[in-house]
């Protein structure tokens, strides 16, 4: 860019390229008009400028190859006013593009050389209280520590988060998600009681007690399978799960049991049971994905992984009634899908979350599923049909109903489970199937 007074890039930019990284986008204070100077950058016929904000606060954004520059005005008489109103030291750092030098009248360097995230001022969160979890996501994301003045008033203002919008919560929450240790700050969370002001239905896993197959209460197991799905997930050697889909995996997990204090009953043993918990909690999480907003595909994996993450626990046990045939694993493996590795990680997470009440036979299990799954399964899947509805209009007369259907079904499922392997074995299935019928 060149030499031009009244202009500074500021905000996070200015601490990424401190910190050595390469910023995607930059923020550009401008005491001016920021559209004069949104045309000065876009000069290539494939820049576009676009319009965003609110008349009083309006932000004009320039595309230029892979790079975004949001362009405002500057807020305050001076680049001092306009720094002293930003939420964090880190980010309240100016670059002067007139004569080359950085601003820092709050410390954002030193707080940067001691990798702490500190408040500006003791009010920015309640002139903009998603900067509360704002907080926990750059320090997440940089691996840095919060001070404890600015811990502090997290935990004083918690409640003003019920102010910001679904979605510019979903929005920090889920890049939380996406560091590789958002245990450390989830848990943090929980501590100044953010995370239950976000989430009131985490609240009420504290203090629920299960039963003799848990050493800890709901929360603590729920924090606990947390913390080891998401080491699971950091040995990339294991698995080949994108990064997208980790932050949900991770999401399902912290809200897999929230249907449990609603459902727990005590027999007349005194045996505590929790039967739909799983169902319960499916519906309690789908209006909290409603609430921040998730797209229809997020909340349908999320909806997935909580109503059916006991279903491996039951693939078990039928193991070890010795109940469990190839049939039933090929059920199950088509019942998942795609979504099978994912369920089986959580549940095997789940399972670790138990403490001393870990069954590592059924951990050993849950392994061998997924290896059944992609060195049988999945060949077997990509194999093609021994049979299609052409096969069972010109062999047998039969025309497209549900018994078609289910034909069709009866027979792949029997050659996912390496029960038969020939079209002529599939045609004398079918023969069976219509005698039967």
């Amino acid at each position: 860019m060149r030499k031009i007074k009244g202009v500074y890039i500021v905000g996070g930019s200015i601490r990424d390229i401190i910190l050595g990284r390469s910023p995607f986008d930059y923020d550009i204070a401008v005491f001016g008009n920021p559209e004069k100077f949104a045309k000065k950058i876009a000069v290539k016929k494939s820049d576009r400028i676009i319009e965003l904000g609110k008349k009083d606060h309006k932000i004009i954004r320039v595309i230029s190859d892979n790079k975004i520059f949001d362009i405002s005005s500057a807020n305050g008489q001076t680049i001092e006013d306009d720094l002293l109103k930003r939420d964090f030291t880190i980010n309240a750092m100016a670059y002067s593009l007139s004569s080359g030098e950085i601003i820092d009248c709050t410390g954002g360097m030193k707080d940067i050389a001691d990798k702490k995230i500190r408040m500006v001022s003791d009010t920015i969160f309640e002139k903009d209280p998603v900067r509360l979890i704002r907080a926990y996501r750059i320090g997440a994301s940089l691996n840095f520590e919060i001070d404890t003045n600015t811990v502090s008033a997290i935990r004083k203002n918690a409640k003003l988060i019920k102010n910001s919008a679904g979605e510019r919560i979903r929005s920090e929450f889920l890049r939380i998600l996406q560091t590789p240790e958002s245990h450390h700050f989830i848990s943090q969370m929980a501590d100044t009681g953010l995370l239950f002001a976000i989430f009131p239905e985490l609240g009420k896993l504290k203090g629920c007690i299960q039963n003799r197959f848990h050493q800890y209460d709901v929360f603590e197991h729920t924090i606990k399978a947390f913390y080891h799905l998401e080491n699971i997930l950091n040995n990339k050697n294991t698995h080949s799960i994108d990064e997208n889909t980790a932050s949900l995996l991770k999401f399902a997990i912290l809200f897999h049991d929230t249907g449990k204090p609603l459902v727990k009953k005590t027999d007349k043993e005194g045996n505590v049971h929790f039967y739909g918990h799983s169902k319960k909690g499916a519906e309690i999480t789908k209006e909290i994905n409603i609430r921040l907003k998730l797209s229809t595909k997020e909340k349908h994996f999320i909806d997935f992984i909580i109503r059916n993450h006991v279903d491996p626990l039951h693939l078990f046990i039928a193991k070890s009634k010795g109940t469990l045939t190839n049939k039933g694993i090929t059920r199950f493996f088509i019942k998942c899908g795609d979504n099978t590795p994912c369920l089986l990680l959580h549940s095997i997470a789940d399972m670790k979350g138990k403490g001393d009440k870990v069954k590592e036979e059924f951990i050993e299990f849950a392994k061998i599923m997924i290896l059944k799954y992609f060195s049988e399964f999945m060949p077997r899947k990509k194999m093609p049909a021994l049979i299609t509805g052409s096969d069972l209009i010109n062999e047998f007369g039969l025309f497209p109903s549900p018994l078609f259907k289910k034909i069709i079904s009866k027979v792949e499922e029997s050659m996912l489970s390496n029960q038969i392997n020939t079209k002529q074995e599939a045609l004398s299935m079918v023969n069976k199937i219509l005698n039967s019928d």
